[in-house]
């Protein structure tokens, strides 16, 4: 009985190595890697600004379309309504 209880504690102390050299690993790596995330943070930004100028743009062009179809529909309907509406009116 007390073996197992030695194995277990032998291979709680090996997980808890692994763990820990993990963790030394992921720092590292991220302290490593440091440089590389502030050279290419100003690119990022750039991107991210680029990308919401497309989107508005592209939004700004949606509505343009959609004015353009809407004003002479409400014309033409106000040209054809208003007549009736006069005929209707005194009649």
């Amino acid at each position: 009985m007390f073996e197992l209880l030695v194995l277990a504690a032998i291979a709680f102390i090996g997980f808890m190595v692994i763990a820990g050299a993990i963790v030394i690993v992921k720092l590292a790596l991220q302290v490593a890697l440091l440089p590389l995330k502030i050279l290419f943070f100003p690119l990022v930004a750039i991107m991210a600004i680029v990308k919401l100028v497309v989107i508005l743009a592209a939004g700004a062009i949606v509505f343009g379309i959609v004015i353009a179809i809407v004003v002479p529909l409400v014309v033409a309907a106000v040209v054809i309504g208003v007549p009736v509406l006069i005929v209707g009116a005194l009649t």
